[in-house]
């Protein structure tokens, strides 16, 4: 019965989970240096190569920071540091697979539309402010095509952050990323930008106004524009 066998464990993997154990207990806070390689070794009675490994794992997972010639630290954890964990892994997803991208789009507009209604309900006047004064910025580099999609990712970031939830900007943020060489065909299309800068405009009356389920619908229009656009221009290239 060979599904009763004892697997054998990496000594790396033992120490990574004792570390991460006396993580979750409280031993190290955040900002704390965690103890020298050679205490480490000490400790657990392993080597130097299981100590780096683990510790590896552990900076690759976002819960410690490895500085060169200091010790690690444990590393605050934020919304956006999580999901930059997964960013390699996602975009090599959606080059792999592209119709992937199909999935993201959906969810980004289900995310979006409700990011935009809780925008609407939320929003201060400081909030509009910032966000007229965003979509200043973005019609003003009409012409240059990096800008513009920069611009354009600040935007949808700032109506997200308007939530006051730190998830929603970053998960917005992860997402465009993600897909970012994928829309830069779209913005490419002449004509097309001033279409954008019109949407917005739309989103953010509805956001001033404190209309949700106006602001929902701007925004599910403007979005699902977009992601006809992005069906043509894969369908001519």
């Amino acid at each position: 019965m060979t599904g009763d066998r004892i697997q054998r464990r990496k000594l790396s993997h033992e120490v990574h989970d004792r570390l991460f154990e006396q993580l979750k207990s409280g031993e190290w806070q955040p900002g704390d240096p965690l103890p020298s390689e050679r205490e480490l070794m000490a400790r657990y009675g392993v080597g130097r190569p299981a100590i780096r490994e683990a510790m590896q794992t552990l900076a690759h997972s976002g819960v410690i920071e490895i500085a060169h010639g200091d010790r690690a630290r444990v590393r605050m954890p934020t919304a956006q540091s999580l999901i930059e964990q997964i960013t390699g892994g996602a975009q090599h997803l959606l080059r792999m697979q592209p119709n992937t991208l199909d999935n993201l789009k959906e969810v980004r507009v289900f995310l979006e539309t409700g990011m935009a209604r809780i925008a609407a309900e939320r929003a201060s006047a400081s909030d509009i402010e910032r966000l007229r004064a965003r979509h200043e910025t973005h019609r003003q580099v009409l012409d240059d095509i990096d800008q513009f999609l920069a611009c354009d990712m600040a935007f949808h970031r700032e109506i997200a952050a308007i939530s006051g939830n730190p998830i929603f900007p970053a998960i917005v943020e992860a997402m465009l990323g993600w897909a970012k060489e994928f829309y830069v065909t779209i913005l490419r299309a002449p004509g097309k930008e001033p279409l954008t800068i019109i949407e917005h405009e739309r989103i953010i009356e509805t956001i001033a106004n404190h209309d949700p389920a106006g602001a929902e619908q701007a925004m599910r229009d403007h979005l699902t524009r977009a992601n006809t656009l992005y069906r043509t221009a894969s369908v001519v290239s």
